[in-house]
């Protein structure tokens, strides 16, 4: 048996999936008329109470085209050290965005309002302008772990006071709205742009949406274009987006669930110094020896899972890891 806990990024789409592709209506996007790629934008910009989207091909891009809509060059963003944007998206900020970064160090990634007002620099020719804060929901170095509305909230409130902008990374946002139990409309009252990536626990082989008002979105086309982000018959992926929103999202649960299972019983084994707490659907665990040589007994066994530090292993729950699969890991690890 093989189980592949590496991340959710590896999901392959499901037959209901691949039968809304195959039968997808599709139009030139780069044209505007893509009536699947319309259909994609208008849903999630709705589900999330915000007046526009734009369907790119990854969420690093929607990343980067939102905080280039947000700064101008010598500008500042503030982020945790943990960000997304700032460890795993290529050096993008500054490349991009001509842009620099000033890192937090929150709790497990989780960044207040009373950690950001310090940071924000003063008006002097000496300092980069501070003029975008990137959160992400939820955090993947912190080990999924989620903000709530009511987290986000005072955050939102000091960025408006000191005009400045907020941005969602929401790569697993959906995976934070079922432990949360916040709703997803409420969110546009808070975020200037908010990514919605559709390829991780929603299942879908390709894509995010970026969302915004439309005057922001207007420019987010120009930027997506000159990145080599325009796609022409996109609609078969978008397809698997709509198909995902309407059909993945509550199973969401099964996924958590899964994780909290593996958790708990990696608790239970010797070879397991520590634990940390799950809330959705990504375990990070520590290894009494050394991570790279326990991730490759795993393998050995069928297992695939990813160190992310000399004695840290992340497993990754999602929709093709299955009851079966939970019990096979399990009974494996008790044999190391």
């Amino acid at each position: 048996m093989t189980v592949d806990l590496r991340s959710d990024t590896v999901t392959k789409p499901t037959p209901g999936m691949l039968e809304a592709m195959w039968s997808a209506k599709v139009g030139d996007d780069v044209f505007g008329e893509d009536p699947s790629v319309n259909e994609l934008e208008a849903k999630a910009a709705a589900m999330f109470g915000m007046e526009a989207g734009i369907f790119c091909p990854s969420g690093t891009m929607t990343n980067q085209i939102a905080i280039k809509c947000f700064t101008q060059p010598l500008d500042e963003l503030i982020a945790d050290q943990t960000a997304h944007v700032y460890r795993y998206e290529g050096g993008g900020i500054a490349f991009n965005s001509a842009v620099s970064t000033r890192l937090l160090n929150g709790e497990r990634g989780i960044i207040t309002a009373e950690m950001i007002e310090p940071e924000i620099n003063a008006e002097n020719v000496h300092y980069p302008h501070t003029s975008l804060v990137v959160l992400e929901n939820t955090v993947n170095k912190g080990g999924g772990k989620c903000y709530t509305l009511n987290q986000i909230a005072p955050i939102a409130a000091l960025c408006k006071q000191t005009g400045l902008k907020l941005h969602l990374d929401g790569a697993r946002i959906f995976n934070a709205l079922t432990y949360t139990g916040d709703k997803a409309v409420d969110y546009s009252q808070y975020f200037n742009g908010i990514s919605v990536c559709l390829s991780k626990g929603l299942g879908t082989p390709v894509g995010s949406v970026l969302l915004a008002d439309k005057e922001t979105i207007k420019y987010a086309r120009r930027l997506r274009k000159a990145l080599g982000g325009g796609m022409r018959q996109a609609g078969f992926l978008a397809a698997a987006g709509i198909y995902a929103l309407d059909h993945h999202v509550e199973r969401l649960k099964i996924d958590h669930s899964h994780a909290y299972t593996l958790a708990e019983e990696l608790g239970k084994l010797s070879w397991v110094s520590h634990v940390v707490p799950v809330e959705t659907n990504i375990v990070l665990f520590d290894t009494v020896e050394a991570a790279d040589a326990v991730v490759k007994k795993l393998a050995d066994k069928g297992i695939k899972a990813n160190s992310t530090g000399k004695n840290r292993i992340r497993f990754v729950t999602h929709l093709d890891v299955h009851p079966e699969q939970v019990e096979y890991t399990i009974s494996t690890m008790k044999t190391l």
